[in-house]
């Protein structure tokens, strides 16, 4: 006789979970009148269906093509400065908001330093008030205070990114295994020299892929930051689309796609290197 296949123990939590994940989705949907039937009433396929045909062909014209470079240039720029200030800001404060990995709250003798405790918890408030404010609104501010251009758009990457990065960071460096550090500690070595050859190895791979992923959203940041007026793609792409230029947005499309396919390839570069 053939026995009874084993009754799997988590069938009914995750039934409840997924029955509660249900419950609370449908009044989501309804809070955010989501209605995708209004796509196919009226002459609402057919005016999509005109603005979509106004980008072909692409433009490519000889004047079209340097003004197109000299706006995918600006947008890298602004994208790898923004960052690099996020950096600067980022990993000094996930070093101080870590709990248990960082520079600042490995232990000697079995307990924090007291000012490591006393740091943690006002930098994790601080990061968390740079993420919160998107980075539209920072570039808002910036346009009003420095005029418009690509300042702005960096300063609004850099704020809002290194709330993001210092996070992550934090994160990676608490669930980074603990012993190689610490035994470095016990063996005399410096909080500084811990860190370095006790944590960043093992860390290194996953915040550089995370730090490159950020590095595509600030491209794609830096693009819709131009609307207002912060320089790059897509302050030439809100000009283009004030005059009905359908090919011109159309390139601009292609070359942010391009972008977005360099920084993938980039990534996975860089992983194999560090693995």
């Amino acid at each position: 006789m053939l026995n009874a296949a084993p009754r799997d123990p988590a069938a009914l939590p995750r039934l409840v979970l997924t029955v509660l994940a249900l419950a609370l989705l449908w009044p989501g949907l309804r809070l955010s009148e989501l209605d995708l039937g209004v796509l196919v009433q009226g002459d609402n396929a057919r005016s999509m269906a005109r603005f979509v045909s106004a980008f072909w062909p692409p433009e490519h014209g000889s004047e079209f093509l340097a003004l197109l470079g000299r706006a995918t240039l600006e947008t890298l720029a602004i994208a790898t400065a923004g960052m690099s200030l996020a950096l600067l800001i980022a990993f000094p404060a996930a070093l101080l908001a870590s709990r248990a990995l960082s520079l600042s709250a490995l232990p000697r003798g079995g307990r924090p330093a007291w000012w490591a405790r006393l740091l943690r918890w006002p930098v994790r408030g601080l990061l968390i008030v740079l993420r919160s404010v998107p980075e539209i609104v920072w570039a808002l501010l910036f346009v009003r205070a420095v005029g418009l251009g690509p300042t702005a758009g960096v300063l609004a990457i850099a704020i809002t990114y290194s709330g993001m990065l210092g996070k992550v960071y934090a994160e990676i460096f608490e669930s980074v295994d603990a012993r190689p550090s610490r035994a470095l500690l016990v063996a005399g070595s410096s909080r500084l020299a811990a860190f370095a050859y006790g944590i960043l190895p093992n860390a290194a791979a996953e915040m550089l892929s995370y730090t490159v992923y950020r590095w595509e959203c600030a491209i794609r940041a830096s693009v819709v930051m131009g609307f207002v007026g912060a320089g790059g793609l897509g302050q030439q792409i809100d000009l283009s689309l004030r005059m009905f230029a359908g090919g011109e947005v159309a390139s601009m499309l292609l070359t942010f796609l391009a972008l977005v396919l360099l920084a993938d390839q980039l990534s996975r570069f860089l992983r194999a290197r560090l693995t």
